[in-house]
């Protein structure tokens, strides 16, 4: 298969962009740019995908046009979610068919200077400050197809802005839901973390039920300031009638600390574009994910590791489970600049398959400039130890019981690397449900 793809069945129309500017109500120069990006969109709409990223990923069968952005309300109260009423939180937000629902953040909390809340708003409102990494800094409207697509049509978004020197201690909270069949989602997610500063974020997508069409074509964009540290978590747990692209990355600069936690669980089929920029001297990043696929599912990852400055260190680690006739795809590059001397680059995927009829592909790889650095990388991929299921059913563990045991322990060292506890239990807990422990059968 290759990258090339009917142009008409992945874009958006002229005419399709030109009903949804009629519906916004928005300042020129957000107007502007949105033209300047559906632009740059139709341009890439004319060229191939790009082959490296893209061929083991078939959209094919994908249709653009069943899709559109919603209008009119929506049912916010038919949402339920994983995270939400888990824990006390500092501030929440949920977004629903593309539109703000809700949004709450304490009082304590605004007093230090945070901004919490609906992007366009407090774009709008705050413009000379947000501007400058909107869009400018980590994912830029001419990075590929998916980007400017977003960047012409985003809707609702959720704005983290943490001024220089404020701990935020509490976790934030974001949804992103559908409840509408046919919905086009185009959600973005701004967190700005300035310098000696600290925040957690946690943020979901998900369905109103499973019998809903939907497309979320979202972007995140992180940006991590010297000696900041950010911690955030997204739980992608779409119904398997929806399509799910992304392009997100993050940038930390000296010394700063990204801990980014990547969980997909639903969708069709879900892409996802994930850089990790490391532009400042000394600079971390750990990179966790957790994957667990079922029935007909295609989950695919295309991640960066680019160590641009000296002494930087990333270390990414994503566990994939699969089942059924699920696919899983994770293509990995670590990219060292010659500037960046003392880079300590590791990543790795492993796999676990629970049928024969599963396929995961893990692509490793490194990109090295520089001569004094240390970089490893690897990937595994196998089924489920025979012996140890019978060593458990011998001692009167059920079969499926044996099995959730066996899965729980695969994903454990990713669990031990997520400091946050309603994360590391609501995974547990999900886990087991992807499982069917009531009525999965081993094949």
């Amino acid at each position: 298969m290759t990258a090339t793809i009917n142009i008409s069945r992945i874009g958006f129309s002229s005419e399709v962009f030109d009903e949804f500017l009629s519906n916004r109500n928005e300042a020129s120069w957000i107007t502007d740019a949105r033209r300047a990006a559906f632009a740059r969109y139709e341009e890439f709409l004319a060229e191939e995908l790009d082959p490296e990223e893209f061929k083991r990923v078939d959209l094919r069968i994908f249709n653009a046009a069943k899709f559109r952005p919603a209008t009119g309300e929506s049912d916010a109260s038919s949402v339920s979610t994983l995270l939400a009423n888990e824990t006390e939180y500092g501030g929440s937000i949920r977004h629903v068919d593309g539109s703000m629902t809700h949004a709450a953040i304490s009082e304590d909390i605004t007093a230090k200077g945070v901004l919490f809340g609906d992007l366009q708003t407090l774009l709008t409102e705050n413009r000379e400050l947000l501007e400058p990494y909107f869009m400018r800094q980590a994912v830029k409207p001419d990075s590929d197809r998916f980007s400017a697509w977003h960047a012409a049509f985003w809707t609702s978004g959720t704005l983290l802005y943490v001024p220089k020197g404020v701990e935020v201690d509490l976790p934030l909270h974001s949804l992103i839901a559908h409840t509408k069949d046919g919905v086009a989602d185009f959600g973005h997610t701004l967190i700005i973390v300035e310098d000696e500063s600290r925040a957690t974020l946690l943020e979901e997508t998900t369905s109103a039920n499973e019998d809903i069409n939907g497309l979320h074509v979202g972007c995140v964009e992180l940006i991590v300031g010297k000696h900041a540290n950010l911690r955030y978590v997204q739980l992608q747990n779409w119904n398997q009638k929806s399509w799910h692209f992304a392009h997100q990355a993050g940038n930390v600069g000296n010394a700063g600390s990204l801990q980014w936690t990547v969980v997909g669980l639903g969708s069709k089929l879900s892409h996802i574009h994930q850089d990790v920029n490391l532009n400042g001297r000394a600079a971390t990043a750990e990179v966790n994910g957790v994957t667990f696929a079922s029935d007909r599912q295609k989950i695919s990852y295309y991640t960066q590791q680019h160590h641009k400055a000296q002494g930087t260190h990333s270390d990414l680690l994503y566990k994939e489970v699969l089942r059924d006739a699920s696919r899983v795809i994770w293509r990995g590059m670590i990219k060292v600049d010659a500037a960046a001397q003392q880079t300590d680059g590791y990543q790795r995927s492993d796999a676990l398959m629970l049928s024969g009829d599963c396929r995961c592909d893990s692509i490793p790889g490194l990109e090295i400039d520089a001569d004094d650095v240390r970089c490893t990388h690897g990937a595994t991929t196998g089924r489920v130890d025979e012996e140890q299921l019978f060593y458990a059913q011998s001692r009167g563990i059920s079969q499926n019981e044996a099995m959730h045991m066996i899965v729980e322990g695969f994903f454990q060292q990713v669990y031990d690397r997520i400091p946050i506890e309603i994360v590391r239990e609501t995974l547990s807990r999900t886990v087991q449900g992807k499982l069917g422990i009531e009525s999965m059968e081993m094949v």
